[in-house]
C-alpha cells in the first residue's frame, strides 16, 4: 500500500542504455525510494513490466552530485554497473549544464565526463585485486583459477570472472555462463566475461552478467576484461573492447579504471498506480 498511497500519480522513470545494456532510472533525490525486491523484479520483467538489465535508483549525496544504488532484474542489488554509471553521468550533466561530475556508488566516488566527442567517460576506481576483496571463497591466482579454462578474476565493485577463448563464436554464453555463474569459487556469485583477444590492443567480449543473464554490454566487466588481459600478459594497458552492443574504450591509468562509450536516453514512462499495488 505504501507504493500507491506515495505516488498517487504513478512513479516516473526513464528509460537509458549504453550500448544496448539498459537501464530503468527512478529519480528518489527528492523522496524516499520505493524499489524492494518484488517491485524491481515486476519492473524487470520484459513482457509484463518494463524490462532492464539493472534499475537504477537516485538519491541526493553530500560528497557527490548524486548517488546510485542498482538494482538487478532478479531484485538482487549491486555495487556497480559501469554502463548505467556513464547514463546516469549524461543525464545529470544535461540536467546542469556540466562537463564533469562526481557520482557516488557502492564502489566509492567515480568521476566521469563528458568528450569533445559525446561520449562520456568514467573513472571506474581501481581493480580489486586480492581474492578477499573480489571475493573468492579462498585464496587463489586470480590470473589463473583452478576451474576448467583457467579464467582471471578481477572485481570492480562486483565480482569477474574472465574466460579467453580461441572462438567466441562456439561458446554456450547462456549454458556455460550460469555454470559459472553460481560457481562454489564465487560466494556472492559473478559476472562472467567470455573473450577473444584480436590483437594487443583489440578485444572481442561477450557477458553473461550476474543476476540479468546475457547482455548486449557490460561496463565493469569490459574494465575487469582489461585488467584480467593485461595481467595474463595478452594486452596493453588501453585496449578497445567490442561487445554486441558496440565498442567501449579502456584504458587502465594510475588513477584507476577510465571506461569511455556511447549513452542514450530512449524515453520517459509513468509506472501506473495499479502496477505499483500489484507488484507488492
Amino acid at each position: 500500500m505504501q507504493q500507491s498511497f506515495t505516488y498517487p500519480n504513478g512513479l516516473p522513470f526513464l528509460k537509458m542504455h549504453g550500448l544496448g545494456n539498459d537501464f530503468v532510472i527512478i529519480d528518489a533525490r527528492a523522496e524516499e525510494s520505493p524499489l524492494t525486491p518484488e517491485l524491481a523484479r515486476a519492473i524487470g520483467e520484459r513482457h509484463f513490466g518494463v524490462g532492464y538489465d539493472q534499475l537504477v535508483v537516485l538519491t541526493s549525496a553530500g560528497d557527490a552530485d548524486a548517488a546510485m544504488v542498482f538494482w538487478n532484474s532478479d531484485g538482487s542489488l549491486s555495487n556497480a554497473c559501469g554502463n548505467a554509471t556513464r547514463c546516469i553521468a549524461q543525464l545529470l550533466m544535461d540536467e546542469a549544464g556540466q562537463e564533469e561530475i562526481t557520482l557516488r556508488s557502492g564502489n566509492g566516488l567515480l568521476q566521469a565526463l563528458r568528450g569533445a566527442d559525446g561520449r562520456i567517460s568514467v573513472n571506474m576506481g581501481h581493480p580489486q585485486l586480492s581474492w578477499q576483496d573480489v571475493p573468492l571463497a579462498q585464496d587463489e591466482d586470480l590470473i589463473s583459477l583452478p576451474i576448467d579454462g583457467s579464467p582471471g578474476a578481477a572485481g570492480m565493485g562486483n565480482p569477474h570472472c574472465v574466460f579467453v577463448v580461441d572462438d567466441l563464436a562456439s561458446v554456450d554464453l547462456e549454458a556455460q555462463g550460469a555454470a559459472i555463474e553460481s560457481h562454489p569459487l564465487f560466494p556472492e556469485k559473478t559476472n562472467v566475461e567470455f573473450i577473444q583477444v584480436l590483437d594487443r590492443s583489440t578485444i572481442r567480449q561477450r557477458t553473461f552478467e550476474r543476476g540479468a543473464g546475457v547482455t548486449l554490454a557490460c561496463g565493469s566487466g569490459a574494465c575487469a576484461v582489461a585488467v584480467v588481459a593485461h595481467r595474463k600478459g595478452l594486452t596493453e594497458r588501453k585496449v578497445r573492447i567490442e561487445l554486441d552492443g558496440g565498442v567501449l574504450d579502456i584504458d587502465w591509468r594510475a588513477d584507476g579504471v577510465w571506461m569511455t562509450g556511447a549513452t542514450q536516453l530512449v524515453f520517459s514512462g509513468v509506472l501506473a498506480p495499479e502496477f505499483l499495488e500489484a507488484s507488492l
